[in-house]
């Protein structure tokens, strides 16, 4: 569960975790008063939506006055808005935070994330802050100073100010480092998958002070039933819309940003055909696995959730039978492309209890449908289908 910045502010507060003041609001007619209270004489900002690169969109600015502060309430609540890192979908703002202007000397990298590498939870420090860290970590991986913890032991202010010092000036390396500290507990009491402040920002002030400007927490699904009050914080209008979906119907389905819709029984068996996929040199559209005991129903219900991706290009099923038999799930995947009256390139391969039966429905269907045999060709084939189908769209508009 991703919380907005407004609320990860509030969250640092009660952990003493210095940042710079503000407050959200939800209505335009709000936003000369908010501005003037927190106006130093400058204010800055931000539509809350949870996405990144929203300063490059547009979506942060510096507020000179009230009146320019209504001006950006009014332009951006309400609307659609989106980032380089949403690949074209939007979000509806519908929250504003305004924050004091803080004068900025230098901007840093402050996070704490799990490193699945060593299976242990890691504060990561960088002096190259204000930017992706991702991009970071690629071209200059030794930037990013890694400290890893224990849940049950998390790290002094002493141990992680020794780890640091050498790349800040002491008070600077001092502040950080109890910062930091706070940062860890936060991360594990509230049972967080990713603590970030990008920019934690050095001020220009008399006594220059280290702050978070920025707040972002993702929490772990799976503990939300220990955190009541984190729900609280939930916003349901930033939930993606074929997710809740899924949800109902029992499916598990992640969105991503690629073309290919994947259709797949088993967490373990849809990670491994994403992998394909991107070996294969495409880009899977998101993650679905239906379960070891899905009905025709559910498979029927899966596409429709698929398809309301406009960026799906080709779907490839990949159904290892066991519990759930190949034959239910080929009657489920032939009744959903009759229901659908689905135009895109389906690649389905099956195998498990009752394969042949299923690979037979298949064939005898007089549907377009490529079955295939192993989940090499499986990915190959969605690739090269979703090349041609894209080709044949292009074709189909140029000769308008």
């Amino acid at each position: 569960m991703k919380i907005q910045e407004s609320n990860g502010k509030k969250l640092f507060e009660q952990y003493g975790i210095p940042t710079s003041r503000g407050e959200g609001f939800t209505d335009a007619s709000q936003a000369a008063e908010t501005f003037r209270r927190y106006a130093n004489p400058t204010c800055i900002a931000k539509v809350e939506v949870l996405m990144g690169g929203r300063g490059k969109a547009g979506g942060v600015k510096r507020i000179q006055n009230a009146d320019e502060a209504k001006a950006f309430a009014e332009k951006f609540l309400g609307q659609p808005f989106s980032t380089y890192q949403s690949a074209g979908e939007s979000k509806i703002v519908r929250s504003i935070l305004f924050t004091e202007d803080i004068p900025i000397d230098k901007e840093y990298y402050l996070g704490a994330v799990v490193d699945r590498s060593t299976r242990k939870p890691v504060l990561l420090v960088s002096k190259e802050g204000g930017v992706d860290i991702e991009e970071v970590a690629r071209t200059n991986p030794n930037a990013i100073k890694k400290i890893h913890f224990m849940p049950e032991k998390l790290p002094t202010a002493d141990e992680t100010f020794a780890a640091i010092k050498g790349e800040f000036e002491d008070d600077v390396a001092r502040q950080i480092a109890e910062m930091a500290v706070k940062l860890a507990r936060l991360f594990v009491e509230k049972d967080a998958a990713i603590c970030e402040i990008n920019p934690l920002a050095l001020s220009k002030e008399a006594q220059p002070r280290v702050l978070a400007l920025d707040a972002k927490i993702v929490f772990d699904d799976n503990a939300l039933f220990r955190h009541k009050e984190l729900l609280e914080m939930k916003d349901p209008e930033e939930d993606d819309a074929r997710e809740k979906k899924a949800k109902e119907f029992g499916l598990s389905y992640v969105s991503m940003n690629g073309n290919i819709g994947c259709l797949v029984n088993g967490a373990g068996l849809a990670m491994a055909t994403m992998d394909m996929i991107k070996l294969a040199g495409g880009e899977p559209a998101n993650f679905l696995d239906v379960g070891g005991g899905a009905t025709a129903d559910q498979v029927r219900e899966a596409f429709k959730i698929i398809l309301q991706d406009d960026r799906v290009e080709a779907i490839l099923v990949n159904i290892f039978g066991g519990i759930m038999k190949c034959d239910v799930i080929a009657e489920g995947v032939i009744q959903a492309s009759k229901e659908v009256q689905l135009a895109v390139p389906l690649v389905v391969r099956l195998e498990g209890t009752n394969v042949e039966e299923g690979r037979k429905l298949i064939q005898s269907s007089g549907l377009r449908i490529h079955s295939v045999v192993t989940i090499n060709e499986a990915a190959a084939a969605a690739v090269k289908e979703a090349a041609e189908y894209r080709k044949s769209k292009s074709h189909a508009h140029s000769g308008r």
